[in-house]
């Protein structure tokens, strides 16, 4: 006699689905038949509102939260900190709280800059180094961080760095690659920081990664970024090598910027959390860069 048994497909809410990683999320986490995802975006849902967190989420009955959203606008968190706090902080409690109480799984987003304190610093940061914030917007992020790790147990931070996207940041409403294209079209001499070193991040790439995170019940903090470093000036060398364009790039110092808001000089991260459980499927920034442009059709590999 055969008998045919049926695995009852995990639920995930997806939070911020109308963003950058969480248009990506959606596509692979729909890929995958051990998942159902809901997709939610601010009107469907007010994370800074516990009960509109409850009312949304009990029609779902989520196995696993995943929030991407965020107020990711750093300068404007340095003149506006409560509205960072509020979003980045008290709302990651609120979740925290909802999913402890339902014994589901959150997955949180966080920034590499909850580092940058330490302005000596050359090496990559491990998941086990200590934070120290230069801004408003990180401090935020790492005060999300704490509300999510003593709120609920099963939980995944998840530091990332840098974030490129098919789909423009719903806050932003663009992002470096972007913002670097647009330049190209409309400045004479393009001038791009040379003193701040990251890991860009293609958003198609860490949500890959997310999704072999959550198949784990290994809770707890992850690093995820492209491999290797690059400061903004390089990144954006990069950008216009790769789609064979010349343009005036000139590397200026973060001084020169005047922006209301610190910028880490280097907050570079190490996946080691990853590459210990051996699941660390990140790339290279420049062959994320490379698969990016060619899913905009701006570069062409021959077969």
């Amino acid at each position: 006699m055969l008998y045919l048994f049926c695995m009852k497909s995990k639920k995930i809410a997806l939070i911020g689905a109308n963003g950058q990683l969480g248009n990506d999320l959606q596509r692979v986490l729909s890929e995958e038949n051990a998942y159902t995802v809901f997709p939610l975006i601010h009107a469907d849902i007010e994370i800074s509102d516990p009960e509109s967190i409850k009312n949304t989420l009990n029609n779902i009955n989520p196995d696993i939260v995943v929030n991407t959203a965020a107020y990711n606008n750093v300068d404007e968190s340095e003149t506006n900190p409560e509205k960072a706090f509020l979003i980045n902080a008290v709302a990651n409690k609120h979740l925290a709280y909802y999913c402890k109480e339902k014994n589901s799984t959150l997955v949180s987003i966080s920034s590499d800059y909850v580092f940058g304190v330490d302005g000596d610093r050359t090496t990559p940061y491990r998941e086990s180094d200590c934070p120290g914030p230069v801004n408003a917007y990180g401090i935020s992020k790492l005060a999300g961080e704490h509300f999510v790790r003593y709120g609920c147990t099963k939980h995944f931070i998840i530091r990332t760095c840098g974030l490129f996207g098919i789909e423009s940041s719903s806050g932003k409403k663009t992002n470096f690659v972007e913002s670097m294209l647009k330049a190209s079209k409309e400045k004479n001499i393009i001038q791009v920081v040379d003193d701040q070193c990251i890991s860009p991040t293609y958003t198609y790439n860490l949500a890959k990664q997310i999704c072999r995170i959550i198949k784990t019940d290994a809770f707890g903090l992850y690093h995820a970024a492209s491999e290797g470093s690059c400061s903004w000036y390089e990144f954006a060398k990069e950008i216009f090598a790769l789609i064979s364009k010349h343009v005036n790039l000139e590397a200026i110092s973060s001084s020169k910027l005047k922006n209301p808001a610190k910028r880490p000089h280097y907050s570079v991260l190490e996946n080691y959390n990853l590459k210990r459980l051996n699941i660390n499927c990140m790339l290279d920034w420049k062959e994320g860069l490379k698969a990016y442009l060619q899913a905009k059709g701006l570069l062409y590999f021959p077969s």
